[in-house]
């Protein structure tokens, strides 16, 4: 499986993880295991690691002309119900590195668990310049 895939003008990443190397570097849920801030450190350290991966497939972030859309996972447990204040740790640091003007679109999904106990899973669409 591919972390990236680009068609026309469009990159699209999927399962950007908050690991270092292959290994998760939070593992828990939200509400459970772990708490928001930990589970906005999570969010973050994924983001990261999906714009490695996009520089890597572009060779430069300067490509990106708009994130069209950012999908934020969060495991959670119970009835939380912060995992928009979760997902607002990716949002930011997508806000810092582009700007304000190429915002994305965004859906936070909470669900039961994620790929290797993570407590965030991110997908973007990025427009890119030809």
């Amino acid at each position: 499986m591919l972390e990236a895939v680009q068609t026309g003008n469009l990159l699209f990443l999927s399962g950007m993880l908050p690991t270092e190397g292959r290994s998760a570097k939070f593992i828990g849920r939200v509400g459970a295991e772990l708490d928001v801030e930990t589970g906005r450190k999570a969010a973050y350290l994924a983001g990261l690691n999906a714009l490695a991966v996009a520089r890597e497939h572009l060779g430069s972030l300067d490509k990106v002309t708009r994130v069209i859309r950012l999908g934020v996972l969060v495991a959670t447990a119970g009835d939380v119900r912060d995992q928009p204040k979760v997902a607002d740790a990716a949002s930011d640091l997508l806000q810092d590195v582009f700007g304000k003007d190429k915002n994305p679109c965004r859906m936070v999904y909470g669900v039961a668990s994620l790929p290797l106990g993570a407590p965030v899973e991110l997908e973007l669409i990025f427009e890119v310049a030809g």
